[in-house]
């Protein structure tokens, strides 16, 4: 029903929208215009019933209903007042049928007008169908009572079918129309629902937008293609920043990108966005971008985003300005590469001339002794240096050749003798007789080196240290361990960097700089492998390095040796 008054309206409005007045008017337009065109064809086809008195009233008073609907202010009164308007359209109805029942067939029909006007209001959903069943029924039973007649059942239950049908009408429309409030009130929910959520997330957009536009780190979205999708403020300059002179915009090919501060060119597979459409999640990853002296250094790191089903669907990156903290670092390291050779030489002077001293039989116990610790305390300061210039700059490119791993440990644990000795600490070798690999013999004889001096001066009250050497597989695995006071187990994801010192080395004033562990690995990882550190309180340290086999060169393992001790 209000579709079909939808579009009497020209469709221009929704029928709900117009005034109460245009309403009520549409409702009764479609009864009034059947009136007109059902009178104008008796007028021309039927001049017999030109002057039929019911007629003429019955159009008269289809006219009347019809101005009422534009008269009466619907608007001031209770809202349901214009039900009178399809009650009272069954007078003239009533009188239509009548006047032309014995010429024009179907007259009757013209009551679904009210009762589908009725049934489709709403506003009797119980009552409406009944009522306009007991219309009709009076619309074709009162006329067979005026004037009086002799009546009979079958004169009753002649006329039954047009109320019979005009209330399955109604029913269905009743039904219909109850169906339809249902749906446009679950659409109106749905419609404020949707409204809401609208409204939460364009604040949550604009949060989103204000917080990446306040954090100062460049942010990047991209989809599974490598478009953008996201870039805050920050991004936009680092953008910016990378393009060549003169140029506005451009893609990411055209982006001025480096590897190192010396200008290597970034290769375009292996530039940020590019490996984030790889599919690749990376952390804290060095580019240069930019020319001096504009040029900044960032570290970049990217996740994956997947969609419900964990497919891939782009990436985001982030760009971290560290330029600041790069240049700190490498003043840092070039203070103490300076420091460090200029500590070395006088040191080396001091630790010469004692030696010379020394060499003379004719100094006194006291004079030679006093000689003694200065030996000690200057070998002591150049090892101190001679590890703050290996931090300060880079380890030598390594020297490997075909080398006896289990001789480079016993020469290591051979010079660790005496002051293991000192510390009452037992030092053992769990090794087969002969395993040989390609290795640069004198890094790896710093790195046993450090770790026993380690071993030995963390265990305090003796005990053994012992160095286990094995093939695993396509590497050979060395362990160095010992039972000493140990470390709390999240220390042992810091040991290995600079200037690091456990609470435990701190709090038993054992004294050193922190540098030993980071040239370590530092070596260990410039031969490909990897290193760990196991501990607990109390309990000891295992470290555990896995050095790589070549696999065109196996490693030579001879038969097992056992457990050695020093000598």
């Amino acid at each position: 029903m209000d579709r079909l008054l939808t579009v009497l309206s020209l469709d221009r409005i929704s029928f709900h929208e117009l005034s109460m007045r245009v309403r009520v008017l549409l409702s009764q337009l479609p009864f009034f215009v059947t009136t007109v065109v059902l009178v104008a064809g008796i007028w021309f086809v039927h001049e017999p019933l030109r002057d039929d008195l019911r007629v003429q009233l019955g159009l008269a008073l289809t006219v009347a209903l019809t101005v009422l609907c534009v008269l009466v202010p619907w608007d001031r009164l209770p809202y349901g007042a214009w039900l009178v308007i399809p009650v009272l359209d069954f007078v003239p109805i009533t009188l239509l049928r009548e006047g032309t029942l014995s010429t024009v067939t179907g007259v009757g029909i013209m009551a679904a007008f009210p009762v589908v006007w009725l049934t489709g209001s709403g506003r009797l959903p119980r009552a409406s169908a009944p009522l306009g069943f007991a219309l009709t029924l009076a619309m074709v039973w009162v006329p067979l009572l005026v004037p009086p007649r002799p009546l009979s059942a079958g004169l009753f239950a002649a006329p039954l079918l047009i109320p019979f049908m005009l209330l399955g009408i109604g029913l269905t429309v009743q039904v219909l129309s109850t169906s339809m409030e249902r749906q446009n009130a679950e659409l109106a929910a749905k419609d404020a629902e949707l409204r809401r959520l609208l409204a939460v997330t364009a604040r949550r957009e604009r949060l989103l937008d204000t917080v990446l536009d306040t954090v100062d780190v460049g942010v990047l979205a991209i989809d599974e293609h490598g478009h953008d999708v996201l870039m805050n403020r920050r991004q936009h300059r680092i953008h910016e920043l990378s393009l060549p002179e003169g140029m506005r915009d451009g893609a990411e090919a055209d982006l001025r990108v480096y590897a190192d501060a010396d200008g290597t060119p970034l290769p375009p597979d292996r530039r940020p966005a590019r490996r984030a459409i790889r599919g690749e999640s990376f952390s804290d990853t060095l580019i240069w971008a930019g020319d001096p002296p504009v040029q900044r250094v960032l570290s970049v790191s990217a996740r994956v985003l997947r969609d419900e089903r964990g497919h891939p669907e782009g990436s985001v990156l982030s760009f971290h300005d560290v330029t600041e903290l790069v240049t700190a670092l490498q003043a840092k390291d070039d203070f103490l590469a300076g420091v460090s050779h200029e500590l070395r030489t006088p040191l080396t002077s001091i630790r010469g001339y004692t030696e010379l001293l020394a060499m003379d039989e004719r100094l006194p116990g006291h004079v030679r002794s006093g000689l003694e610790v200065i030996e000690r305390n200057a070998d002591q300061l150049l090892v101190l240096v001679e590890d703050l210039l290996r931090t300060a700059g880079s380890v030598l490119e390594l020297q490997s050749v075909e080398t006896d791993l289990v001789q480079v440990v016993q020469q290591s644990v051979s010079a660790a003798g005496l002051r293991a000795a000192e510390a009452g600490v037992d030092l053992r070798v769990d090794a087969p007789s002969r395993l040989v690999l390609d290795c640069d013999p004198v890094r790896l004889g710093q790195v046993f080196d450090n770790l026993l001096s380690n071993a030995i001066k963390y265990s305090p009250d003796g005990g053994p240290v012992t160095v286990r050497l094995a093939p695993a597989g396509t590497t050979v695995q060395v362990q160095v361990a010992d039972r000493g006071m140990g470390m709390h187990p999240e220390d042992a994801t810091d040991v290995f960097d600079r200037f690091f010192r456990s609470r435990n080395a701190r709090m038993s004033a054992i004294p050193g700089l922190g540098l030993g562990l980071a040239v370590v690995r530092e070596i260990v990882e410039r031969h490909g492998g990897t290193i760990r550190c196991d501990t607990a309180p109390g309990e000891g340290t295992v470290f555990t390095l896995d050095l790589p086999v070549r696999q065109d060169r196996p490693v030579a393992v001879a038969a097992q040796g056992g457990v050695r001790r020093s000598g």
